[in-house]
């Protein structure tokens, strides 16, 4: 494998319950940015390896992608979908 695709990340194709998605793993040594995990909202801090998803049916842009971490990704059919609050909001249950 060369470095610019180790650097990239390994592109997959994965079904899910909500559609065909396009996955790539992004190693720590490549994840140079701050992202939000849709899965638990928190964040993904440069150098933590992760994984990037958008819809396979090739429909999207780059607006479309979501940067995930591995775990939160896993379980993504077990997990509601998240809601996300100000920290100042009220929270009720």
């Amino acid at each position: 494998m060369d470095r610019e695709r180790l650097e990239r990340g390994v592109g997959s194709v994965q079904t899910w319950r909500d559609g065909q998605w396009q996955v790539r793993n992004i190693p720590g040594s490549a994840a140079t940015k701050t992202y939000r995990c849709p899965g638990c909202s928190q964040e993904i801090r440069p150098g933590v390896a992760h994984l990037v998803a958008w819809p396979a049916d090739g429909q999207g842009d780059l607006t479309d992608r979501r940067h995930w971490h591995t775990g939160c990704w896993r379980a993504r059919d077990r997990r509601g979908p998240g809601v996300e609050r100000s920290r100042s909001a009220p929270r009720y249950g």
